[in-house]
């Protein structure tokens, strides 16, 4: 009986620590191409372009958007969500399901740029 329960426990238990959390996650959304770098930005065929560019000319040609916060690449489940296209190559806070290195996005908030601040 006492077995019984126990596997019983571990069994509830088990997938309720595997599920997924609603998370607020800052960073940059990038691409699955380039990641954390846009170092090789002349695969494009253009001699400079921003992150923001890189990240929609590396999407259009079939990567797919990420988010990179705190040096880890967290791949967007839900591709088509709003806001994504808007802010690519932004620093931003993508709040929704996480899933080890994936995000259900539910939420894309622009963070603004702190003002710089001038010696006194």
């Amino acid at each position: 009986m006492r077995n019984a329960l126990l596997s019983l426990l571990a069994a509830v238990a088990l997938p309720l620590s595997a599920a997924a959390a609603d998370q607020t996650l800052q960073g940059k959304i990038s691409d699955s191409h380039c990641g954390d770098s846009h170092k090789s930005q002349l695969d494009h065929g253009k001699s400079r372009m921003g992150d923001r560019g890189c990240t929609l000319a590396c999407v259009k040609n079939g990567a797919k958007y990420v988010l990179v916060a705190d040096a880890k690449v967290y791949n967007i489940e839900n591709q088509t969500f709003a806001g994504l296209r808007k802010h690519a190559g932004q620093t931003v806070k993508l709040s929704g399901e996480v899933k080890e290195n994936t995000i259900t996005v539910s939420k894309v908030e622009l963070v603004k740029a702190e003002p710089k601040t001038t010696g006194e």
